[in-house]
């Protein structure tokens, strides 16, 4: 019985005639079998993006598959990685006292559709720690006040190195990093917050929202960045509302937003399916 282990290669280069062709020949030369493909060229930026899982025979591992594909990606000067889908990536909560996030995030893991391993939650409050606990999961409290906010990120930049994350998702953490912080984890944080931002800054929004009369609630996910709230965007939804809705309903329904759109987020991060285009994203969802 022959065996075969699943890979997803993923890349952006300068768009220019050839690319597919080159790599599904050299899937085809390697004997390797496409299940899923998906590209995108951006006529205005002259970029391709292309994402393609794909089975081969168990002879082949993953090292071996990228030193053979190494002079396809210098010819085309791709920006490229292959993944190992067995791989579980390793992931950072960190959250504050808010749980829904939290909560939505744990029974996507506990019931096997976020097929990653959760190495530990961070918070700068204790609220959440009985939740954690409950799930074994280790958890970290790290408070913070203006006067040591860097030696806490300091702590938190140690507990990421230590654990190997991956990945870092702030569900509901409800601090600013630092310039410092948002550099050393460029590319694998991601934050959820409500859609209204610039707007009903604070820690009532939904208040705010109401006293406006808004229509349209919603969610928004994007990786973290020195620009506060304003990096590359992974995933939205909105909902609408009326007048009937009290603050409290408001928020309810945000919050259920919030919770499902950043696991979506995550989710589509964790199976390599987010190419970064500037300050946009590619989504091959």
């Amino acid at each position: 019985m022959t065996h075969t282990k699943e890979y997803i290669l993923s890349f952006s280069c300068d768009d220019k005639p050839g690319i597919v062709a080159a790599v599904s020949g050299f899937l085809a030369e390697h004997d390797a079998n496409i299940i899923e493909s998906q590209q995108y060229g951006d006529q205005e930026a002259q970029r391709f993006f292309m994402r393609v899982e794909f089975t081969v025979g168990d002879f082949q591992d993953r090292e071996r598959i990228k030193s053979l594909f190494v002079s396809i990606a210098e010819t085309f000067g791709m920006q490229w990685d292959i993944y190992n889908t067995e791989y579980k990536p390793k992931v950072l909560i960190a959250v504050s006292k808010d749980g829904h996030c939290f909560a939505h995030l744990l029974h996507h893991y506990f019931t096997g559709n976020l097929p990653i391993e959760i190495v530990g939650v961070v918070s700068n409050h204790t609220d959440l720690q009985e939740m954690a606990d409950w799930h074994k999961l280790k958890f970290y409290h790290l408070p913070i006040t203006p006067e040591t906010k860097l030696e806490q990120e300091g702590e938190f930049i140690k507990i990421v190195n230590d654990t190997g994350a991956d990945l870092v998702v702030l569900a509901r953490y409800m601090q600013v990093l630092s310039d410092g912080l948002c550099a050393k984890l460029k590319g694998r944080c991601i934050n959820i917050h409500h859609s209204f931002l610039p707007g009903f800054k604070g820690a009532n929004p939904y208040r705010q929202a109401h006293d406006r009369g808004v229509k349209i609630i919603g969610a928004t996910a994007h990786y973290v960045t020195s620009d506060l709230d304003e990096g590359p965007i992974i995933e939205q939804e909105v909902i609408r509302v009326d007048h009937s809705k009290s603050p409290k309903q408001l928020k309810s329904l945000g919050q259920d937003i919030e919770s499902q759109v950043l696991t979506r987020a995550v989710k589509y991060h964790i199976e390599h399916r987010v190419l970064l285009n500037g300050n946009k994203t590619v989504i091959f969802n």
